[in-house]
């Protein structure tokens, strides 16, 4: 026989309606016949169910848009040509069971993709319609005409769906009834055999076309199929496009030659991660190791590498110009990409000052760090008890030190309606590891002990309590006792899991990474703010005093006095799937987090 048709899969669409408060809804259901995988095989055609599920699972569905419908849940099969010559095959639904109620095809949304063609989307309606085969089918529309070579191989994915659009009146209380039906014959004409598929890199989208692809069009959209209206400019079979952050997935649709059916492709949401590591295309590791100096150049463009306790972090340093975000009514400056993903921001304006580099706006206000001086407990950010005789006594992290309640009150009062947008797995280091070094500065001046007015030093990595050791400095992004330093909250899958709200201060490794020094001015980066304010880490305690490390006024990484007053600039991390709706990270445009 020169035709061999196989019936491979029945699917049914049933809407009824429900009414909740006055507001109706059209709904509908899938389900299938097949309830196991099989394999049919018809001349050189072998067709096999390769889904064991066997039918689409869309149960009590409403209306949805298009990129919703490209997310659901698909049927697959898999063609064979098992002949050692070319065989045409044509994939046609065809409406079965007709009745009163039967839902028209003008209200169903079909894609059908495969492993060289992404969605090909359209109302089932406008595809072409073809003399059902089928025994009890009234209406049949060709999805797909193609030619398999000689034991070659194709996957196709099939997702049905309701159309948008669709009303009460034209969709509840409907049903709708269909099986698809593969045919293999020879004398089937392949008129439109144009594919494309699409890949994301970044937030750069590259269409892949096939070689007789003359001329292509375009357009983007976040909920249904759009017109193609803008032109591509093809190259080595393909174009390339830039997308945008945005909440919601997108799609992208082209139409190739003028020709052919729509193919939409529906690209991986774009997080801020993608869009920061695209702005910013040069990757460097200098920065690891020992840093001798500040940095003071414009380094726009430019993101440096270094290892914290998730993975790899992507640092801002220097003087740079595109870090800028607006989030949830407030300026903030990126500081780095996390290794797990997230955004680390710290505080630079509200919507009265405007994004602000210098000056007492880029703080919330001023506070102590703890009301408290004059015993090593108060170096921490939760610290244990005063007057103990050892160290784990005094470091355990019992009470909230003054500057972390400022904090978590202004998050309850400015943050709490976002929190889904905040990180809760990225932590905040008060790195309070005890310098050991047992030269004989160390103990002339100091001491180990860390607790009760024993002198201390902690800062073993900047200061070490003398001029000449402060000529190189090793910063790292690992918190170094991460089961007692590192502040995360309950949720984390690190850290101390001693925080209530996630939200933190910058430490000096971030400081020093990011172009300051200790011991020497730099009034030339982009942490610089002509104030002091606080940071997370310890310095000393010496002579009865508690010293935290401040930025101070002139750039330089200081010490600072626990019970002085000095700026809070709230640092928090941004969810590593939250999406930019606009910007280009610069001051007069920063990136805008979609919420």
């Amino acid at each position: 026989m020169n035709k061999k048709r196989i019936i491979i899969l029945t699917v049914s669409l049933i809407a009824i309606i429900g009414i909740i408060v006055g507001v109706s809804y059209a709904f509908f259901s899938i389900g299938g016949s097949q309830e196991q995988a099989n394999t049919f095989t018809s001349g050189c055609l072998n067709i096999s169910l390769t889904d064991a599920s066997a039918s689409i699972s869309l149960n009590n569905i409403y209306p949805i848009t298009d990129v919703e419908g490209l997310e659901g849940t698909s049927y697959d099969f898999t063609i064979t040509n098992t002949c050692n010559t070319s065989a045409n095959y044509q994939i046609n639904l065809e409406s079965i069971n007709q009745a009163s109620n039967s839902l028209s095809p003008d209200y169903i949304k079909v894609s059908l993709s495969s492993d060289t063609v992404d969605n090909v989307i359209s109302i089932l309606s406008n595809n072409t319609s073809v003399t059902p085969e089928i025994d009890n089918a009234y209406e049949s529309f060709n999805l797909y005409t193609g030619t398999l070579g000689a034991s070659e191989t194709k996957t196709y994915h099939l997702k049905l769906w309701l159309d948008y659009d669709a009303t009460v009146e034209q969709a509840a209380n409907r049903v709708y009834q269909s099986k698809i039906n593969v045919i293999a014959n020879p004398e089937t004409q392949v008129v439109d055999n144009l594919e494309a598929t699409f890949s994301l890199e970044g937030t750069t989208l590259t269409s892949h076309l096939t070689n007789n692809v003359t001329s292509a069009s375009y357009c983007i959209t976040e909920d249904n199929i759009c017109t193609p209206n803008t032109s591509a400019i093809i190259e080595n079979n393909g174009y390339s496009i830039k997308l945008w952050s945005n909440k919601n997935s997108q799609i992208v649709c082209t139409r190739l030659n003028e020709t052919s059916k729509l193919i939409c492709g529906n690209p991986t949401k774009i997080t801020v991660k993608d869009v920061i590591l695209a702005d910013n295309p040069t990757i460097d590791d200098s920065r690891n190791g020992g840093i001798t100096e500040s940095l003071t150049e414009n380094t726009t463009g430019t993101l440096f590498t270094a290892e914290d306790d998730w993975g790899t972090s992507y640092v801002y340093a220097g003087d740079v110009d595109n870090n800028w975000v607006s989030f949830a009514g407030y300026y903030w400056r990126i500081i780095r990409i996390n290794g797990d993903g997230t955004i680390r921001l710290i505080y630079s304006g509200d919507t009265e000052s405007g994004p602000v580099e210098t000056g007492e706006d880029t703080q919330i206000g001023i506070s102590v760090f703890n009301e408290q001086h004059n015993d090593n407990a108060y170096l921490g950010y939760m610290y244990g008890t005063p007057e103990s005789n050892t160290y784990e006594e005094t470091h355990a992290n019992i009470n909230d030190s003054t500057i972390k309640m400022v904090l978590d009150n202004w998050y309850e009062s400015n943050l709490i309606d976002y929190k889904q947008y905040i990180s809760t797995e990225a932590g905040f280091c008060n790195d309070r590891e005890i310098f050991t070094d047992t030269s004989s500065w160390v103990e002339q001046y100091y001491g180990i002990l860390g607790y009760g007015n024993e002198s201390t030093i902690y800062d073993s990595r900047f200061g070490k309590g003398n001029t000449a050791a402060r000529e190189v400095q090793n910063p790292t992004l690992k918190c170094s006792q991460i089961n007692q330093d590192l502040f995360t909250t309950s949720t984390s899958s690190k850290g101390n899991h001693a925080l209530t709200n996630p939200i933190g201060l910058i430490n000096t490794d971030e400081l020093v990474l990011a172009g300051g020094f200790m011991g020497s001015n730099n009034t030339n980066y982009y942490l610089y703010t002509g104030n002091i304010y606080w940071t997370m880490y310890p310095g000393v305690f010496s002579g009865g005093y508690a010293y935290i490390h401040v930025a101070n006024e002139v750039g330089n990484i200081h010490g600072g006095v626990a019970s002085s007053t000095y700026g809070v600039r709230p640092v928090i991390n941004l969810s590593a799937d939250v999406t930019i709706s606009s910007g280009d990270g610069t001051m007069d445009n920063p990136y805008v987090i979609a919420t």
